[in-house]
């Protein structure tokens, strides 16, 4: 058997266990999905913002976060990393405004949200601590939708479900259908015990717990998918809940999604390269999640190799034909060249689109936000599942290479 055939198949087995994988938990936990607990007591809470030149969008966070309905909820500290925009001057006035608000600011800036998000929690002596970032909103329930969860005394962080809003076009329709997707995956994930990463837009921690790990790895560039890590490894539980849900400002041009998918892509290498000992250890860190980003790298690196392949070599096979053909003075094409039975490679191919598209239509179902099913013409769909997914890929490759080369620019 060719090399590449074993390779192709390699890849066919465990995208479809993956995809069974899912299948399986979706089965046994769908009356699940949209759980929440009521909180045995009212624990009390901070919520830190780490701010960076965010004046267009600083004020509406902190406002629907003064607008929480958790009684807990006692300070909302605001961490002014050395802005140069107005974003301090609209945090002190919502600071002498309302008594939740208190501003801080950093001695100098941190160049990263992490340096920021540590520095605030000094000022934290509540028992629960969250973080949003500085152009995130969460409805008005959210935390009260997160904070039961805390009822049980190792569970040590939740997260909630990010949606997007704002300006419509390709880029951020196909976002909107992808942050629905990731948040359904993320649950059906918490029910494996293998959360990865507890997001930035609006996550709550066990103060006991974020002390024991630290607080934030400063040097990683997705300190939300490091400190995660921190939490499983030392035994923490870490849940997602569906019904919180927070909205954020996703990138609207190629350059900015282009730089926030490399961050993200590169600090979740620097994470796998910090916790590379643990693989096949420390339970479901090791022997599944690790696995998990791993694998799932190798499928995108992997498709784009078997897509380029197979496309270059029908064009050169084609372009032959034709000038050998032309130059013989025989027919381009007979009977005998259709063939209407697929490869089995080609029936694996279209099956796996099948599937993925119907996981895709699954998630979004449990994704809706209005009385539509799914919520998403199939036009933009379609256009997600084929066009905006092939740019993961090359941005894959590109990350690895900005890794080995020290990128850590924020």
């Amino acid at each position: 058997m060719e090399f590449l055939t074993i390779l192709y198949l390699t890849y066919t087995f465990i995208a479809f266990y993956f995809l069974m994988i899912y299948i399986l938990v979706y089965t046994q936990n769908r009356k699940q999905i949209y759980e929440t607990i009521s909180p045995d007591k009212t624990r009390s809470l901070s919520i830190i913002i780490p701010c960076f030149n965010a004046e267009e969008n600083i004020a509406k966070t902190i406002q629907a976060h003064l607008n929480s309905d958790y009684k807990g909820l006692k300070k909302i500290i605001v961490v002014d990393d050395c802005s140069t925009d107005n974003s301090a001057t609209i945090i002190k006035q919502l600071a002498k405004k309302h008594k939740k608000v208190m501003y801080v600011k950093t001695p100098k800036n941190t160049g990263n949200a992490a340096g920021a998000k540590n520095y605030g929690s000094k000022f934290v002596k509540t028992k629960l601590i969250g973080f949003s970032d500085d152009d995130s909103m969460p409805k008005k329930n959210a935390v009260s939708k997160m904070v039961g969860f805390f009822n049980d005394e190792k569970v040590g962080a939740v997260t909630s479900r990010v949606l997007i809003k704002g300006k419509q076009n390709f880029l951020t329709k196909s976002q909107a259908i992808e942050y629905k997707i990731i948040a359904f995956t993320r649950k059906l994930l918490g029910f494996l015990e293998s959360i990865y990463v507890t997001n930035g837009p609006l996550s709550i921690y066990r103060k006991k717990a974020f002390d024991q790990v630290g607080g934030f790895d400063q040097k990683n560039l997705t300190e939300d998918i490091e400190i995660t890590w921190h939490f499983v490894s030392k035994g923490w539980k870490v849940h997602m809940v569906i019904p919180a849900i927070v909205y954020t400002y996703p990138p609207t041009t190629i350059k900015s999604w282009f730089h926030q998918r490399i961050r993200w892509n590169v600090g979740g290498i620097q994470t796998v390269a910090k916790y590379r000992k643990k693989f096949f250890q420390c339970g479901m860190l090791g022997l599944f999640i690790m696995p998990f980003f791993i694998l799932s790298w190798f499928l995108g690196i992997t498709g784009l190799f078997f897509l380029a392949y197979r496309f270059t070599k029908h064009i050169m096979v084609k372009y032959l034909v034709a000038k050998y053909s032309v130059a013989a003075n025989v027919a381009l094409i007979t009977m005998n060249d259709i063939s209407l039975n697929p490869s089995i490679l080609f029936f694996f191919g279209m099956l796996l689109f099948a599937l993925g598209l119907i996981y895709t239509i699954t998630a979004l179902t449990y994704s809706k936000e209005s009385g539509k099913l799914i919520g998403h013409k199939i036009r933009d769909i379609f256009i997600y599942s084929i066009f905006y997914l092939l740019m993961y890929p090359p941005l894959l490759i590109v990350s690895f290479y900005k890794y080995m080369r020290g990128y850590n620019t924020w």
